[in-house]
């Protein structure tokens, strides 16, 4: 029998860009639930912001926070011991990105060296990340809490984009770019973290690895690791009813439908395929 395990971003994906919410998704994600079809975020977003979701969702399953720098995995969520992990409250961590702090110091260093400033979070009021991200006070909060991945903007032209990415990887970082953001991480990626996970789900399965298939959505250049890592890769719409030009994979399914909309589909649509 097949056995599915959903990979999936968070803002602009399963949670409205604009809105944060996930009503447009609720029948499939009432469907992944009766059918115990682990759910695991794979977000940009903090652990601070994921767990309220996942306890909101009635998610009891692994999370991957900030772009793959950060593992959650329940204690005692798999019968083998997870080597590396580090207990954190309820959760054994793998932690695959570079902390904070580094993170931190290394962006002041780029905006030095280019002679251009680079405003990261840190920079950042929770007042003014509410009111660029929409997200509510209390929200943002949550958003500053973070472990090994800085957000930042470039107030310029897009070349110098390239500049910062350059001056990164010179320091063994890496540059993305998100939904509203860009992002200075390690070497850390969606994409390592879920294969991780794929791991253990297959080491922890009790069957071939063939009877395992992981579904992963996205929708945008950020989450393009992710859905390499994934068998069934799918994109949805951007707000504007595009699909983000950046994400190219030969198997790539693109979801009729924007964010939550979209998502809801392709789920559900995955879920008919495997009956």
């Amino acid at each position: 029998m097949t056995r599915l395990i959903v990979f999936s971003d968070l803002d602009g994906c399963l949670l409205d860009a604009r809105t944060y919410s996930y009503e447009a998704a609720r029948e499939a994600l009432h469907e992944l639930r009766i059918r115990d079809i682990p759910l695991i975020p794979v977000s940009s977003k903090t652990r601070a912001e994921i767990e309220p979701l996942c306890f909101r969702l009635d998610v009891r399953h692994p999370f991957i926070t900030e772009n793959g720098g950060g593992i959650f995995i329940p204690k005692g969520y798999f019968d083998f011991p997870l080597e590396g992990a580090v207990l954190r409250g309820s959760h054994q961590v793998i932690e695959l990105g570079v902390p904070y702090a580094q993170l931190r110091a290394a962006l002041k260093e780029i905006a030095q060296t280019m002679g251009h400033p680079l405003r990261g979070f840190g920079d950042m009021s929770a007042g003014e990340i509410a009111e660029r991200t929409g997200l509510s006070l209390a929200d943002a909060v949550l958003a500053k809490q973070r472990d090994y991945d800085e957000p930042f903007l470039i107030d310029g032209p897009a070349e110098l984009l390239k500049d910062v990415a350059r001056q990164a990887e010179s320091r063994g970082l890496r540059c993305v770019t998100g939904g509203r953001f860009h992002h200075l991480t390690g070497d850390s990626d969606k994409g390592k973290a879920c294969r991780i996970l794929i791991d253990c789900y297959r080491r922890g399965s009790g069957g071939p690895a063939g009877a395992l298939v992981t579904i992963g959505v996205g929708d945008s250049e950020n989450d393009l690791a992710l859905l390499a890592a994934v068998d069934r890769p799918i994109l949805v719409q951007k707000p504007d009813g595009s699909y983000d030009p950046a994400v190219m994979l030969p198997d790539l399914v693109k979801a009729p439908g924007i964010g939550p909309s979209g998502w809801n589909l392709a789920i559900l649509d995955c879920l008919g395929r495997a009956v």
